[in-house]
């Protein structure tokens, strides 16, 4: 297999770079490019690592199972603090202050359900996807489909804020124009994962993940040190500076509403426990104790990056609008989703920047890598496989399927990435984990836990939280002014989490108890069996080695 690719791919960018600083399109900063350049490097080097030991449908999928319970929470971390989390949350708190945390907290408060209720099941049920837990005891076809066109759509929403938060950062670092950085992205993280798969993106997120939480306590400890680690002093001084004065200390600049604060909140709670990248990674680990490890460590690593970016955007708030040289027309350079970026060179000068620019580079990398390969293998252990191959697996095809799906997402996502180039990444992020918790969270949770359940149910009540949750995104303003440019909403909630939700719960229910077939009974009467290898591990396949 050969590697010119990548190489060229550097090249370029080093060469691109060069036309920049010679035509003074930008003010380059020579130590962020030279860091990002390495990053660059040292993951294409993992990647061919990892292609060499990537063989078969489960190394390329789960990395073989070998991976252990610290590492996998560790990777973990690294996938869900995307952008979203350290560009998107600090330039909230930026712009709206206190309200900014309801992010912070909604991101974080998920997890005690993937611990308690998801992990150890999922991962003594399932192989690859959480459509195989979800098919268990269901007809295999119609729920693959269901599961996978769920993941595809939380993968897209997903996908479209990291592309606009390597949009904006390489930008800034490079001067290259917007649509040229996202297309750079585009191409990095189809390479990951098309020759590496999930043991490249595992150590790629392992990487980005050491690099984020030591630059991330870095900046939040300089910030802290001006203000005599006084929590009080921090925010007394950002009321002075702030345009909304004491408001950007209550609730209510963001979120103005009980049923967007409610619905905000069911989407980030309830979305978690229904991400396909981040349910993948449970099956990268040997057995369901290390499932509920990863989970451990990868609760109090993210619990503790939030924290840091609530400090982060408050100091935002004080040394950025204190100094005019980040600003142009009265605008912060590059949006408020670049206000950490700015803060970490106020900071620490041009060396800070060049490392938290590469730090958040490599966020963005790491998690489209993931997001990549959760909705490949969507498209080819759940949909190519049951309706090309009709169900007969055959994993040179389906790996080779899934390659080729990759390069389609890179494509899509990098389209997606110029269109929504305005929006806020934090925002788009809300809007992925509305529709992962009202299409896959309720199939995912009743499939492990109720009895009955039946086909019918799960297809025709996850569809409508599936399609309720589209449509409404679509109509709602975020997308129907934010990005289609017409001047109301048709719906006027940015979330409609609390609505879709409830119709997937309700349909799913209804259409269940109301299914007196024969199939019907037959899917119910195989609950025990299922229920107990899901709690016990009895059947579940065991890791491979590398």
């Amino acid at each position: 297999m050969k590697y010119n690719a990548p190489v060229a791919l550097i090249l370029s960018a080093m060469a691109t770079c060069a036309w920049a600083q010679a035509t003074g399109s930008s003010s380059m900063n020579v130590t962020a490019i030279l860091m990002f350049l390495a990053f660059v490097a040292v993951t294409l080097g993992i990647t061919y690592w990892a292609a060499r030991r990537t063989k078969t449908a489960s190394d390329f999928y789960a990395a073989g199972g070998g991976i252990t319970g610290f590492q996998n929470g560790l990777a973990i971390a690294g996938d869900y603090m995307s952008a979203a989390s350290f560009l998107g949350i600090a330039g909230l708190v930026y712009t709206s202050g206190f309200d900014g945390l309801i992010y912070a907290i909604g991101f974080l408060v998920g997890w005690p359900i993937v611990l308690v209720l998801i992990a150890e099941p999922l991962r003594n049920l399932g192989k690859y996807t959480f459509a195989d837990v979800a098919s268990f005891r269901l007809q295999q076809k119609p729920i693959r489909i269901l599961a996978a066109s769920g993941s595809l759509v939380t993968v897209i929403f997903y996908l479209i804020a990291q592309m606009v938060g390597a949009g904006k950062l390489i930008e800034l670092l490079f001067g290259l124009p917007y649509e040229v950085a996202v297309i750079i992205v585009g191409v990095l993280m189809t390479l990951y994962v098309t020759f590496g798969g999930m043991l490249a993106t595992t150590w790629v997120q392992l990487i980005k993940a050491v690099l984020l939480l030591s630059g991330a306590s870095l900046m939040a400890f300089l910030v802290m040190y001006q203000f005599g680690f006084s929590f009080e002093n921090l925010f007394a001084e950002a009321v002075k500076v702030h345009s909304k004065a004491n408001a950007i200390m209550a609730p209510g600049t963001l979120v103005s509403d009980p049923i967007s604060a409610i619905s905000l909140g069911i989407a980030l709670m309830f979305g978690t426990a229904g991400l396909p990248h981040i349910l993948m990674r449970f099956f990268t680990v040997k057995d369901a104790v290390q499932a509920r490890r990863s989970v451990f460590y990868a609760t109090g690593f993210i619990g503790y990056f939030y924290i840091l970016t609530f400090i982060i955007g408050f100091g935002a708030i004080i040394l950025l609008l204190k100094n005019p040289a980040y600003f142009t027309d009265g605008a912060l350079i590059g949006g408020a989703n670049m206000a950490a970026i700015h803060l970490s060179q106020a900071l620490g000068g041009d060396v800070l920047l060049g490392f938290i620019s590469a730090v958040a580079f490599a966020t963005i990398l790491a998690v489209v890598s993931g997001l990549t390969l959760a909705g490949s293998s969507a498209i080819s252990h759940d949909l190519y496989a049951t309706l090309v191959l009709k169900g007969e697996r055959d994993e040179k095809k389906e790996i080779r399927a899934s390659r080729i799906a990759t390069i389609c997402l890179g494509v899509i996502a990098v389209l997606l990435g110029i269109v929504f180039e305005k929006q806020n990444v934090a925002f788009m992020v809300g809007l992925a984990f509305c529709v992962a918790a009202s299409a896959n969270f309720p199939i995912l949770l009743l499939s492990m836990y109720w009895r009955k359940l039946t086909t019918r149910g799960a297809v025709i009540g996850g569809g409508l939280g599936l399609f309720t949750a589209v449509v409404l995104v679509v109509l709602g303003p975020t997308v129907w002014v934010d990005a289609f440019g017409f001047t109301e909403a048709i719906f006027p909630y940015k979330y409609p989490a609390i609505f879709s939700v409830s119709i997937a719960f309700i349909g799913i229910w209804f259409f269940s108890i109301t299914d007196k077939s024969a199939t019907a009974a037959s899917e119910q009467a195989a609950f025990d069996a299922q229920f107990v290898r899901s709690q016990t591990g009895i059947g579940a396949a065991e890791a491979s080695q590398h």
